[in-house]
């Protein structure tokens, strides 16, 4: 299961039945699947660029490698810039349905954008999976193309809250959100799941730089662990503001946090008393030939969600090599697809989720300026 999965190796047998054999034996994908495109949507630029590059990267890790193995298929990555903003997606959605050539996305990326964008990219029958849209009701909208590639904020809310718990021992929880589609989202499963031990909620604007109301609120609480929902640029501005008030608190926020970003606005204070959650899987645990190829690739270690975007682009990619050239026959391949990825086996429930069996979630601590992985956290 930890494995590098090739888009060769899967579903080898129906590839020799409707591919050609090449000189020398080799398989080739059908021609009718040749010169089909494949669509990364979210934030490439911007605030939240480091968590929209990193599903880039590893999409194009998987095309780089496609491509030396298949010169004979020509097949296109086409990068859409959401900038992580839901008012451009839909116009990019469209984009999409207007271009026959793209029969799949890898995305969108960011919760806000998803809701916004997935009416018209399922409406037009292109098959999505998203490696970092963790709003738990994306699967819960009807949608027939919609796939998710980690666990959803059910999952994590639940796993954060149970570790705030018993592995803090946190008993005066300070809640608090950026009321984005995500964040709130994600928030609302940790309060749930700790009930009496959330002293006080609070929701800041998405792009502030000055939380003194809310480090105020959090001072006279008493609370012993903030718990963050939203993005590492806020998410590290309140961490640095917190350690500057000089209140102990426990910093722990979701995967949305999970970027170089948040180091860069966190400072020093990241390295202490910081516990960020994911349901991604760390990359040193994909197993060696992942890391090492994305370095060779990127000069960089993957980041968030490298290796699952790896695994959502393989996906696609082995339907390519499958014969299958059109949306209707991408989708019903993806919906059928179980196979091991990277990060995990990769097979869907029918609204779209992972499997149960294939949801982990892990904290992460920062050390020497790295997200390092503690211990993973059952997600039930």
């Amino acid at each position: 299961m930890r494995t590098l999965l090739r888009p060769t190796a899967v579903l080898g047998l129906l590839s020799m039945l409707t591919g050609c054999v090449a000189a020398g034996g080799e398989q080739t994908a059908p021609a009718s699947a040749c010169g089909s495109r494949i669509a990364v949507l979210g934030p490439l630029s911007g605030d939240s660029a480091d968590l929209g590059g990193n599903v880039r990267d590893g999409a194009r890790l998987a095309f780089d490698q496609y491509r030396a193995e298949h010169p004979d298929c020509p097949v296109e990555l086409v990068e859409f810039d959401s900038q992580g903003d839901p008012k451009q997606a839909p116009a990019l959605a469209q984009q999409i349905v207007n271009d026959a050539r793209i029969i799949g996305v890898v995305g969108p990326g960011f919760s806000g954008e998803a809701e916004a964008a997935l009416p018209i990219l399922d409406q037009g029958g292109v098959a999505t999976i998203t490696t970092s849209a963790t709003r738990t009701e994306l699967s819960e909208r009807g949608w027939s193309t919609f796939h998710r590639l980690v666990g959803n904020d059910a999952a994590q809310g639940r796993a954060a809250g149970r570790y705030i718990d018993q592995a803090l021992g946190g008993t005066a929880v300070f809640v608090v959100d950026d009321g984005g589609a995500y964040g709130q989202g994600l928030a609302d499963q940790v309060a749930a799941t700790l009930g009496a031990k959330v002293v006080q909620r609070a929701t800041v604007a998405a792009g502030a730089t000055d939380f003194s109301a809310v480090v105020g609120q959090i001072r006279s609480a008493d609370a012993d662990v903030v718990f963050y929902g939203g993005y590492y640029a806020e998410a590290g501005r309140l961490r640095r503001q917190l350690r500057a008030a000089d209140i102990p608190a426990t910093f722990v926020a979701g995967d949305g946090a999970k970027a170089d970003g948040f180091l860069r606005e966190a400072g020093d204070d990241a390295e202490t008393g910081v516990v960020i959650t994911c349901p991604c899987l760390p990359p040193e645990r994909a197993g060696a030939e992942f890391p090492q190829r994305y370095r060779e690739r990127f000069g960089v270690e993957p980041g968030t969600n490298s290796a699952e975007s790896y695994d959502a682009a393989t996906v696609f990619l082995a339907g390519i090599q499958a014969g299958h050239g059109d949306r209707a026959a991408m989708a019903a391949f993806v919906d059928d697809y179980d196979a091991p990825g990277v990060t995990t086996r990769i097979a869907w429930t029918g609204t779209g989720e992972l499997v149960a069996s294939s949801v982990v979630v892990w904290a992460f601590r920062v050390q020497q300026g790295r997200f390092v992985a503690e211990r993973s956290i059952p997600a039930s």
